[in-house]
């Protein structure tokens, strides 16, 4: 007698999204491990420039940074799950949501780069804001893209376009915004914290 996993009820477990995706996920990743490895090594080289630097920053406006991509990343998880459940008209409420969290890192982003340019804080001024600017700004473009991404996901979900069958884009979507979020939760603490 043979089984399934149909028969038995047992579902299969699938790799979420597209192997296309994930490939795309770790070059980015590895692009940002490098640009986080020549940042942790050129701040072992020059300590004392980078923690004077770093008290130029605001960790508090780097925290709020970090809650709104992490709540971002929670609602997108949270309409994924409404997606398993054949209930996309519900997820698209969730990704709107996230969109709105995310909108507030871009306020945020956008406002300390503003303050940063007014003090003369540019990518010339040392080494330390060399790298930030490059650091953040890479990842500032993605955020964006993810937001493009969780907008036009939302606006399938709200039109019925994605249930059970046919989820393997709109995971891919999310798992996009989730390397958004973590590569924040590893610049966090880096760019603004340890000295």
């Amino acid at each position: 007698m043979s089984t399934s996993a149909e028969s038995t009820g047992v579902s299969r477990r699938h790799l979420p999204g597209d192997l296309a995706m994930w490939f795309f996920i770790l070059a980015e990743l590895s692009v940002f491990a490098i640009l986080i490895l020549v940042f942790a090594v050129t701040q072992a080289l020059k300590p004392q420039m980078f923690s004077e630097s770093r008290l130029l920053l605001n960790t508090s406006t780097g925290l709020a940074m970090t809650l709104s991509l992490l709540t971002a990343g929670l609602f997108a998880a949270l309409a994924q799950e409404q997606v398993r459940r054949s209930r996309s008209r519900h997820g698209a409420v969730f990704l709107l949501m996230a969109l709105l969290a995310s909108s507030v890192y871009v306020m945020l982003k956008l406002t300390e780069y503003r303050h940063l340019l007014a003090s003369g804080l540019g990518m010339e001024h040392n080494t330390f804001f060399t790298l930030y600017w490059i650091l953040t700004g890479f990842h500032f473009l993605h955020v964006l893209l993810g937001m493009v991404i969780l907008g036009w996901l939302a606006e399938r979900c709200r039109r019925g376009l994605h249930d059970v069958s046919k989820r393997s884009g709109f995971e891919s979507g999310v798992l996009y915004w989730h390397m958004v979020d973590l590569i924040w939760v590893m610049l966090f603490p880096l760019v603004y914290v340890l000295s």
